[in-house]
């Protein structure tokens, strides 16, 4: 999510005629501007960002990528975009020609940031941005056409982390669904579909979710097999979303570094961006605190390990005293806002950390089996901040007086008080991480003790 997607998302039920296949669109592709460079024959690096702006961020999208054209490519890096926009939906813009469908970009440096000036490489017509299949042809490409010894995959649009949210008219569809949204088709790309991206197209070195709340552990455990470094946001990423331009010059400053390097640069940039005077007063006027972070796909099996010796022991012990505190303090993300959710206590995205943390904080020591629960979950917390997280930048406060420096980087879905924040299909139980984890049975668990 960017902005408020839940009105735009959920009542859009208007959609367009099937869209072009993806590969056959390809081959109707026509380049219509000079050809790039000649490219030299490995770079350090390929960034390849599938910018989905066929939605209500288009403006968004377009002024994000006049941003990596700020650096642009060298000899070093290369950055190639596929961008797609439409017409006639909210926050439409007629900049930039007012074109609309799908297209792809070799990024070079200019500094004209009201338009694009890299050459366009292909118009691909219309083809579907939610379809996981269009994702994986662009990652295809981009390796084939641009080779380097170390590529980052970056997915742009609004993010729902592991929710498939219900859409008026729509039966359930077989895979979860939470980012790229494309609202000219109505579909999106699944929590599970992200994992097929990478089984298709490679694993990558790096990936990133420029979207809202995909950086928790139902996502990564989707993603842990394609990408050594995932990066995301626990919370509602803020416009305008990362700093590519602090990302991308640290990156070229040392081509060389591997990919928990350019997870702390974007991290790091993140941070210093955020920092800064007007936008800390940006985040006070909205009421977020804001957080990033960089997590190593391959130890999502640990930390399912680790949350299986935890949970089991705080159930037998049963302190529904200190669960209860816990769920009630825990930093929550902004699945809803201060009409629908006004002491943000129905919101059910939660950080881990924080959660195990304050359970800590809050038990009975005297009970029988305290102790066993209290040395497990200290366990796993320090397996989250030494092993699995690289870096993590959490920054201000949310509206309701909560401090970002106790999120820690990595969410996960901890039920809050009733209320229906969001319809979606109830689709949990098909994630890897619910069946390898079995963190549903503590969900269900945590649903039967009031927030207090």
């Amino acid at each position: 999510m960017i902005l408020n997607l839940l009105s735009s998302l959920l009542l859009t039920s208007a959609f367009a005629a099937p869209a072009l296949d993806s590969l056959s669109a390809i081959k109707q592709a026509e380049a219509v501007q000079a050809p790039e460079p000649a490219r030299p024959p490995l770079r350090e690096w390929t960034v390849m960002v599938y910018m989905n702006g066929k939605s209500n961020i288009e403006p968004f999208a377009l002024a994000d990528l006049n941003r990596f054209e700020t650096v642009g490519s060298n000899d070093k890096v290369a950055i190639v975009a596929e961008i797609g926009r439409s017409k006639g939906l909210d926050n439409d813009t007629t900049a930039d020609g007012d074109w609309a469908g799908v297209r792809r970009y070799y990024v070079t440096k200019d500094a004209d940031a009201e338009h694009i000036a890299s050459p366009l490489l292909a118009d691909l017509g219309n083809p579907d941005m939610g379809d996981w299949k269009q994702a994986a042809a662009f990652l295809k490409w981009a390796r084939a056409e641009y080779p380097a010894k170390k590529y980052l995959f970056i997915i742009w649009d609004h993010g729902w982390g592991w929710l498939d949210p219900v859409k008026p008219g729509q039966n359930p569809l077989e895979d979860e669904k939470s980012i790229s949204h494309d609202f000219v088709t109505g579909n999106y790309i699944g929590t599970r579909q992200l994992g097929k991206i990478f089984r298709e197209a490679g694993k990558v070195d790096m990936y990133v979710s420029m979207a809202c709340f995909m950086q928790m552990a139902e996502v990564a455990y989707e993603l842990k097999d394609g990408a050594e470094v995932i990066v995301g946001a626990e919370e509602v990423i803020q416009l305008p979303s990362l700093n590519w331009e602090g990302f991308l010059e640290g990156l070229n400053k040392n081509p060389a570094a591997g990919a928990e390097a350019a997870g702390a640069y974007m991290v790091d940039s993140f941070k210093e961006m955020y920092s800064r005077p007007e936008m800390l007063e940006l985040l006070q006027q909205g009421g977020y605190g804001t957080q990033l972070s960089a997590i190593r796909g391959a130890k999502m099996r640990g930390l399912a390990q680790k949350l299986k010796d935890w949970y089991p022991l705080a159930m037998a012990v049963g302190d529904k005293a200190a669960l209860a505190k816990a769920k009630r303090d825990v930093v929550r993300f902004e699945i809803g806002d201060p009409t629908t959710d006004p002491d943000k206590q129905i919101a059910f995205y939660g950080d881990l950390h924080n959660f195990v943390e304050l359970a800590a904080r809050h038990a009975d020591k005297a009970l029988p089996g305290a102790a066993e629960a209290l040395a497990a979950g200290e366990r796993l917390n320090k397996f989250i901040t030494s092993e699995l997280v690289i870096k993590n930048a959490s920054i201000g406060k949310d509206r309701t007086g909560k401090d970002f420096s106790a999120v820690k980087g990595l969410a996960i879905n901890i039920p809050g008080r009733p209320g229906a924040l969001i319809e979606y299909y109830p689709t949990y139980s098909k994630l890897f991480f619910a069946q390898d984890s079995g963190w549903e049975t503590f969900m269900k668990y945590l649903d039967g003790i009031e927030n207090r």
